[in-house]
């Protein structure tokens, strides 16, 4: 179904609206996440520890890599699948750190959670010490946006894992609650862009981005 423009145009208003309006609502939180969600030695344990890789880009690297030589016999097309999957977690993870540097808002465990802004003066391009988004929660929302539209019917499964890479990193001290709520907005709009593109690309070629296996 075609929209009008003005349809069009309004769409990705309200998914803007929609997106800074529960970003906003979100540092309403942030007090309590610091407060109660804290837990010592989180990444002490396998479910901890597992739940951190999830925001590590190798993983999905790997998980790429094996989309491409499953999907080898399809030819050129094999490149679909893992191709969209690095696009979307590395869109995430850049956009992320370019966040970082311009929003420079600093950890909350460095402050005793209160929120501190590093001075444009101090390291302007370093995102080294900085939380706002969460580097580990893009990235594993980034896997959840592609993966959950390439297998809809496992889409719990890859949300859950990223949530609880995002919850994870809030028990840590690491980060803010809004911080990963953040990085769960920002990474759904990329996902939901990178996939309209490759969708786009593949629909011109007549084939299909998830190939079935």
């Amino acid at each position: 179904m075609n929209l009008s423009p003005a349809a069009a145009l309004s769409q990705p208003l309200r998914v803007l609206l929609v997106g800074v309006s529960v970003i906003a609502l979100s540092h309403l939180l942030d007090p309590l996440g610091w407060r109660y969600l804290n837990v010592d030695g989180v990444y002490s344990d396998d479910l901890g520890r597992m739940l951190r890789v999830m925001g590590y880009v190798p993983v999905w690297l790997a998980l790429a890599a094996a989309f491409i030589l499953h999907d080898r016999p399809l030819g050129r097309a094999c490149w679909r699948r893992g191709g969209t999957l690095v696009a979307g977690i590395l869109a995430a993870g850049v956009t992320g750190e370019v966040l970082k540097v311009l929003l420079r808002r600093e950890r909350p465990w460095a402050h005793e959670g209160e929120y501190v802004f590093r001075s444009f003066s101090e390291r302007p391009f370093s995102s080294s010490g900085l939380a706002w988004p969460s580097s580990h929660a893009i990235i594993a929302f980034g896997a959840a946006a592609i993966l959950s539209r390439l297998f809809p019917r496992a889409r719990i499964v890859f949300w859950g894992l990223a949530w609880g890479c995002a919850l994870s990193r809030v028990a840590d001290g690491a980060h803010f609650v809004s911080d990963v709520v953040t990085s769960a907005v920002v990474a759904w709009v990329i996902g939901d862009r990178v996939w309209h593109l490759t969708s786009h690309r593949a629909s011109l070629r007549g084939t299909d981005v998830a190939p079935s296996a």
